[in-house]
């Protein structure tokens, strides 16, 4: 892969970020219409109408990303992404709390051309910790 085809694939990667931030559903115009979408307890989905029924099953009334201190690997077609990410959901409740919720992402893009293929997002879907049994269960405090 030449430096121009990683350099745009980055920006596109923060570009997506950007207009997921704003509620901009023209992300979609940077994904092939094929799509293969992944994302804990919503499995996968393929198109973008799967995208967009994540969108709306995760209830959010404000999210965003710390695009500029996203750490980008890339390895062949995928572009892999780590980073912090933060919101409100629309009953009002605000991630990450600091304490156990820290807001932390991993995503991971396939790229066919300059459109992404393939988006895979593993993140805890439970942002605001809010299922206290397991949280009681795996925290350590």
């Amino acid at each position: 892969m030449n430096d121009e085809t990683l350099t745009q694939r980055h920006e596109t990667v923060r570009e997506y970020f950007r207009r997921v931030d704003r509620g901009d559903s023209s992300f979609a115009d940077i994904c092939t219409d094929d799509i293969e979408l992944y994302f804990p307890k919503f499995g996968f989905g393929q198109g973008k109408d799967a995208i967009a029924e994540l969108a709306r099953r995760l209830d959010l009334e404000h999210l965003e990303h710390d695009i500029d201190g996203l750490d980008i690997m890339t390895s062949g077609d995928r572009v892999i992404v780590e980073g912090r990410e933060w919101g409100t959901t629309r009953d009002g409740q605000t991630w990450p709390d600091g304490e156990i919720s820290k807001g932390m992402f991993c995503n991971v893009f396939t790229f066919r051309g300059h459109l992404i293929s393939k988006l895979h997002v593993y993140t805890d879907p439970d942002f605001t910790s809010s299922h206290q049994e397991k949280v009681q269960q795996l925290h350590r405090g």
